[in-house]
């Protein structure tokens, strides 16, 4: 039985609410009906994929839309259609996390980009009157600062040297599956978080369920 001391959660899917129907549909709204390579919820475009990297600045993204669509979308367009997947982070989930540090030592490692960095950051203060990622967490990492995305192990192994964690008493939770296998590479335990909640992997208390343990194999 391993004893879990630090838990890193992914963002958006498990503690962030999203849709990614959103995005194309926001396109649509637009009138580009044809999103081709340049959109998918399926896979990973290799511009998004150095845009969550930050090694595109939103100015060259936004202009690596405007080409590929055809479209003369203004900034604030853009942004708007980036940004549509983004729905809401439920109270109760914040509560959660600030009863979880009661027992664990908590972080954040989230795929994201600048553009909805910006927003989400900016919503989140305003709903809650505070900054969740300092409340809420030890230290919070995005991928746009790492230069560096999952599933790749060196997001975690960075994690682990800058936080001094035993990988053998950590816990990462995704609702990806191929993000476990960069966690586990650099030693971690993994959650699939592959349905439900992160309300109905802990106690009232805020710690690990049993079977939220027997799940990760802990």
């Amino acid at each position: 039985m391993h004893n879990i001391d630090n838990i890193i959660f992914d963002f958006c899917g498990v503690i962030h609410d999203i849709r990614y129907e959103n995005v194309g549909e926001a396109f649509i709204h637009h009138g580009i009906t044809n999103l081709g390579t340049f959109y998918s919820k399926d896979f990973q475009t290799p511009e998004m994929d150095q845009f969550e990297k930050g090694l595109l600045s939103p100015a060259e993204y936004r202009d690596y839309i405007r080409h590929a669509t055809g479209h003369n979308l203004s900034d604030k367009d853009i942004d708007d259609i980036v940004n549509a997947i983004l729905i809401d982070v439920p109270s109760e989930r914040v509560e959660l996390l600030i009863r979880l540090r009661k027992h664990y030592k908590v972080f954040l490692f989230s795929n994201t980009n600048q553009i909805n960095y910006d927003c989400f950051t900016a919503r989140l203060r305003d709903k809650f009157g505070f900054d969740i990622f300092e409340r809420c967490f030890d230290a919070a990492y995005f991928s746009h600062f790492m230069h560096c995305r999952k599933p790749s192990p060196d997001g975690f192994r960075q994690i682990i040297a800058e936080q001094h964690l035993n990988p053998d008493n950590t816990l990462f939770i995704d609702d990806i599956a191929k993000n476990l296998d960069g966690a586990r590479a650099a030693g971690l335990h993994g959650l699939h978080l592959a349905e439900g909640t992160i309300l109905d992997l802990f106690d009232a208390d805020g710690r690990l369920s049993t079977e939220a343990r027997l799940a990760a194999e802990l």
